[in-house]
């Protein structure tokens, strides 16, 4: 099978269906998103300071191929589907409630970076919260799976927390913010 098609030069792609869309159309945003979130967050195991979290970083790119599947589906989840339970969600707060515990109380705004693995930690974040509205700007339009937006909405926590957690692990001191500007000339 080849991987190129050329039924995308004209500006659509296909649906699971197999419905043909444009390729700046709501649905394609929202998992196209998701797609580069995915990514993201593939690299992020790629710090060594990130290698303990391999599993569940591995569980969050399992999810986000199953939102997108759902996203990219006219016709809602399909029997059989994979889907997005809660109790992903709940798993996604029990894996940032164990973050939590290596990590100083947060009493400040922190500035993105220190090191390249909390920096992609905070990019992972950022895309995170795009696909979020991303799906929100979907769910308008056509309702979406409410465990798939939870966990949307959770990992973008999950992965602060992670980027938080790398930097204790680097040791690397938090920027806060705001700054202390009485040191700066």
């Amino acid at each position: 099978m080849r991987i190129y098609t050329r039924t995308g030069d004209g500006g659509e792609t296909s649906l699971f269906d197999g419905s043909r869309v444009n390729k700046d159309d709501a649905r394609i945003e929202a998992y196209g998103t998701l797609d580069e979130l995915n990514a993201f967050v593939g690299a992020l195991s790629d710090h060594a300071v990130l290698h303990p979290q391999r599993e569940a970083l591995l569980d969050v790119q399992d999810y986000l191929f199953r939102i997108g599947s759902m996203f990219a589906d006219p016709n809602g989840p399909r029997e059989g589907q994979p889907r997005v339970e809660p109790v992903a969600v709940e798993a996604l707060e029990r894996w940032i409630d164990g973050l939590e515990e290596d990590l100083p109380p947060l009493r400040h705004f922190v500035l993105p970076g220190g090191a390249p693995s909390v920096s992609a930690c905070h990019i992972a974040r950022t895309v995170c919260r795009r696909a979020e509205r991303r799906a929100v700007a979907l769910d308008r339009l056509v309702s979406q799976d409410e465990a798939a937006m939870r966990y949307l909405n959770r990992l973008s926590d999950a992965l602060f927390t992670l980027g938080r957690w790398a930097a204790v692990k680097a040791d690397i001191e938090e920027e806060k913010w705001p700054r202390d500007t009485k040191s700066t000339p």
